[in-house]
């Protein structure tokens, strides 16, 4: 439908030297298509030229998401000793070596680089299969330039760019339609919905969501059916897609119940060794009146034999045949403790269109099915 209110972005008039394509507060969703070519200075049947491409290339930068900072495979190793079972391992392997008690103390150590060597792997081998994906996800895009078309590297793309679209393509960037044969294209990866969506070059309103959005293609989504022709209005982290990227960079990593029961573990059994080692060398000291070093070594003896050496290492060979099991299910895990996570799903609610009161009592009875599936355990 057509937008009768007269947009503030009429206010400041535009040219190929002064467009802001991606400036805050544009509905590109709620413009009519010929002042979406005007706002970005660009030629529905010609395209960009490759100067004027050139230049905005170098003002918004290429068409991919950034990627999040790496870390070296010495970090990742290091990161696998992060654990409070770890350095209470790492602690009673030091105080065996004091004691000239080489065997035990390399088995512990054993154990320990075992564990850490396990988790390394299996991160390595995740990295390498993302890393697979995204190189699958790179693509080309059918675009006019010079009013030419042609095929180019899907992150040269620039906003006003002109995108020709056709069944079977993945969608390069975000795109205001302005012309659509039966278009549909599949945006379950934004809106959750499994059935394709319908598009018109139509203007909708400005407080549209993504998924009415219907004179709209997204980045990452795919064309199902049909022609379109769109002009590009966002490229890299500024798409919809972008948006959620930045979104899930933001969120703060959150511990697996496993991992925090090892932590309590790990505290509970430190806090065991402490009271126990004092109580023993108090008693030895003042009422049986026994030597300091053979004190301290049957202190030592006492803590190392609480210390359940072999649990780390059955625990992460646990998660790693976990990890096989889901990858023969073409599901890739980053990091072991995510599996016992996974384990504990029982429900995924995942709703659209309801009211809020029917939402919430949905989740309610997920959320106490969900309770007493895992007391049942």
């Amino acid at each position: 439908m057509a937008v009768n209110e007269e947009p503030a972005w009429r206010n400041t008039p535009m040219s190929r030297t002064n467009a802001n394509p991606t400036a805050d507060g544009i509905t590109w969703h709620a413009m009519a298509v010929d002042d979406v070519v005007k706002r970005l200075a660009t030629d529905l049947g010609k395209g960009l030229d490759a100067t004027e491409a050139a230049s905005r290339l170098r003002k918004h930068g290429p068409n991919r998401l950034p990627e999040g900072k790496k870390r070296g495979p010495f970090m990742r190793f290091l990161s696998q000793f992060n654990n409070i079972l770890v350095y209470v391992l790492l602690g009673a392997g030091f105080i065996k070596l004091m004691l000239n008690l080489w065997v035990d103390a390399a088995i512990i150590f054993g154990v320990v680089i075992l564990n850490a060597l396990l988790g390394f792997i299996q991160e390595g081998k995740a990295e390498k299969a993302l890393e697979s994906i995204r190189n699958m996800l790179s693509a080309e895009a059918r675009t006019l330039r010079d009013g030419e078309a042609r095929m180019i590297p899907a992150k040269e793309l620039v906003p006003g760019d002109i995108v020709l679209l056709e069944s079977g393509d993945k969608i390069p960037a975000d795109l205001r339609l302005a012309d659509a044969k039966n278009l549909r294209t599949e945006e379950a990866a934004l809106t959750g919905e499994s059935v394709p969506a319908d598009k018109s070059t139509e203007a909708v309103s400005a407080n549209a969501t993504v998924g009415d959005r219907e004179c709209m293609a997204f980045s990452g989504t795919m064309v199902v059916s049909g022609r379109a022709t769109g002009v590009v209005v966002a490229t890299g982290s500024e798409t919809e897609l972008g948006r959620i990227n930045q979104l899930l960079a933001g969120v703060s990593a959150l511990e697996t119940p496993l991992l925090r029961q090892i932590k309590k573990f790990g505290y509970a059994i430190t806090a065991v060794i402490a009271v126990v080692g004092a109580l023993v060398f108090a008693y030895g000291k003042w009422v049986k009146g026994m030597d300091f070093v053979e004190l301290f070594q049957a202190v030592v003896g006492i803590a190392v034999s609480v210390i359940p050496e072999g649990l780390p290492a059955i625990i992460t060979i646990t998660l790693a045949i976990g990890v096989q099991r889901m990858a023969q299910r073409n599901a890739i895990i980053r990091r072991l403790p995510a599996v016992e996570t996974l384990g504990s799903v029982s429900k995924i609610v995942s709703t659209r269109g309801r009211n809020a009161e029917e939402t919430q009592r949905f989740n309610a009875r997920g959320a106490t099915s969900f309770r007493t599936s895992r007391s049942s355990c």
